[in-house]
C-alpha cells in the first residue's frame, strides 16, 4: 500500500517573513516504500544509532526494510559519528542481526579521524604532534591508536593535542584506560584550554540513544572546550566531507543521494550542508523534545516545524521510524 504523505512547514508555523529562504515544505511519510518504489534515489546514507537500532537491539522492521531495499537496488552506505573504525562498526551490525552484505560499506568519524592521523597530509593534522590526551570509553570499549605512532601522556604539560573518542574514561601510557567521570574530563579540559592545545573529536555527536536513553558523547566536551576557548577540529557530520567520502564509496553523484538520520542538528544539517536530500526520523534523539512516548508514534507537524527551524536543519522527508 502507498504510504500517506502530506506537504508541510505550514504558513501558520511561522510568518512567511521570518522563514529562511532555504526552507522548503517536507513530505510526511509513514515508511520509506514510497521513496524506494519512485526509484528517485540510487545512493542512501544511512545513520545507525537511533535509526537502525539502539545499541542493544535492532529496531523493529530495520531488519526487514534493509531487504526490501536492497531488492531495489538502493546502494546502501553506512555514514555515523561513531568513534569506532569503519570495520568495527560493519562487525556490531552483525552481531545485531544485520546483514552486512546490504551494505556498500561504511564510513565512520573514527575512520576519518583515523586515516587523517595516519597521513598527515591534511595541514591541520600535519601540525599535531605525537603526543595526546586520550580520552575513550571504557564500559563500551576502549579506542585503539595502534598504528597511528602516537604517544598517550597523562599529564597536561606533556601534552600536544587532545584525542576525544569517548567519554567514559582516560588513556594510560601502558594502554589501558581508567574510568572517568565527566565532570572530571572537564576538569583536564580546563588545564589543556590554558595550554592552549588543539582538540580532534572523533565523534561530533551531543547525545546518543541507547536503549531509548541518552548518552553523553565527545561533541559535548568538543562545545565545552570550544567555550573555554581551544580549537576544536570536528571530523564527521554535520561537515559535509563524510557525506562526500559516502557518496564516493557509493560511487553516486550527491544529487542521487538520500540521508536518514535522526539527529537534525548532525544527518540533516549535514546533509543540506553537502547539498543532498535527507529524510529526518522522529523517534530518535528528539523523541522527548517532540512529544514522542512510543516507538513508530507520528510527531505532529508543526513541533517538527518548531524544532526545524531552532536547530535550522530543515529535511526533505519526515518519518516516524525506519520501516517500510
Amino acid at each position: 500500500m502507498m504510504a500517506k504523505c502530506s506537504s508541510n512547514f505550514p504558513p501558520s508555523s511561522s510568518s512567511p517573513a521570518l522563514m529562511p529562504d532555504r526552507l522548503k515544505p517536507f513530505q510526511t511519510l509513514a515508511g520509506i516504500q514510497q521513496l524506494a518504489e519512485s526509484h528517485k534515489f540510487k545512493g542512501w546514507l544511512l545513520d545507525q544509532f537511533g535509526v537502525l537500532h539502539d545499541g542493544k537491539k535492532p529496531y523493529p522492521g530495520a531488519i526487514s526494510t534493509l531487504e526490501k531495499l536492497a531488492n531495489f537496488g538502493a546502494k546502501m552506505v553506512i555514514i555515523s559519528n561513531s568513534s569506532r573504525r569503519a570495520c568495527t562498526t560493519l562487525e556490531k551490525l552483525k552481531s545485531l542481526g544485520f546483514d552486512p552484505s546490504l551494505f556498500v560499506g561504511a564510513i565512520t568519524s573514527g575512520e576519518l579521524t583515523h586515516q587523517h592521523l595516519q597521513r598527515r597530509d591534511d595541514p591541520w593534522f600535519a601540525a599535531l604532534g605525537k603526543s595526546c590526551i586520550h580520552m575513550t570509553w571504557k564500559d563500551r570499549g576502549a579506542i585503539s591508536l595502534e598504528g597511528l605512532g602516537l604517544q598517550v601522556v597523562e599529564n597536561v604539560e606533556e601534552a600536544e593535542f587532545i584525542l576525544a573518542h569517548g567519554t567514559e574514561a582516560l588513556g594510560l601510557s601502558s594502554g589501558a584506560a581508567t574510568p572517568t567521570k565527566l565532570g572530571d574530563l572537564e576538569k583536564v579540559l580546563e588545564e589543556c584550554a590554558a595550554k592552549n592545545i588543539p582538540m580532534v573529536v572523533a565523534n561530533p555527536d551531543f547525545v546518543t540513544v541507547e536503549a531509548r536513553d541518552l548518552r553523553v558523547m565527545p561533541g559535548t566536551l568538543a562545545t565545552k572546550y570550544e567555550k573555554l576557548g581551544g580549537k576544536v577540529k570536528w571530523m564527521g557530520k554535520p561537515d559535509k566531507i563524510i557525506y562526500k567520502a559516502a557518496a564516493e564509496m557509493a560511487a553516486i553523484d550527491p544529487s542521487q543521494c538520500v540521508a536518514i538520520g535522526d539527529s537534525l542538528h548532525h544527518d540533516i544539517k549535514g546533509a543540506n550542508a553537502a547539498g543532498i536530500s535527507s529524510a529526518f526520523i522522529t523517534g530518535g534523539i528528539h523523541a522527548t523534545e517532540l512529544g514522542l512516548d512510543t516507538f513508530g508514534e507520528i510527531a505532529d507537524d508543526s513541533s517538527v516545524v518548531a524544532l526545524a527551524l531552532r536547530h535550522d536543519a530543515y529535511p526533505s522527508y519526515v518519518l516516524p521510524s525506519f520501516n517500510w
